[in-house]
């Protein structure tokens, strides 16, 4: 099932993502076959973060969300977010970035 999550965050994110990137990154790689796409998102680049996106491959919603609580970065400091079904458009042609 694909799934995607809009994390939303403030300033006070900042001090997080600095102490407990490593940590994230590293999640983000060990999931990697289940959170396929994962980046922070900005009002324009080079701008602070005010929030992030993945993109899940996973077997349930529930599994979506036990991955979102697992996370270093949202174990240290939850930050709200909006977990929606994802159905990709033009299914025949895989996505590479």
């Amino acid at each position: 099932m694909r799934f995607v999550v809009i994390f939303e965050e403030g300033q006070e994110m900042a001090p997080v993502r600095a102490a407990h990137e490593p940590a994230h990154l590293g999640f983000l790689e060990l999931h990697r076959e289940e959170i396929r796409m994962a980046g922070g998102l900005r009002e324009q680049h080079g701008g602070a973060y005010v929030g992030g996106l993945w993109v899940f491959e996973v077997e349930s919603r529930e599994r979506a969300v036990e991955l979102i609580e697992l996370d270093p970065y949202y174990k240290a400091n939850p930050r709200s977010y909006r977990l929606l079904a994802w159905g990709k458009a033009l299914p025949q042609y895989e996505v590479i970035m």
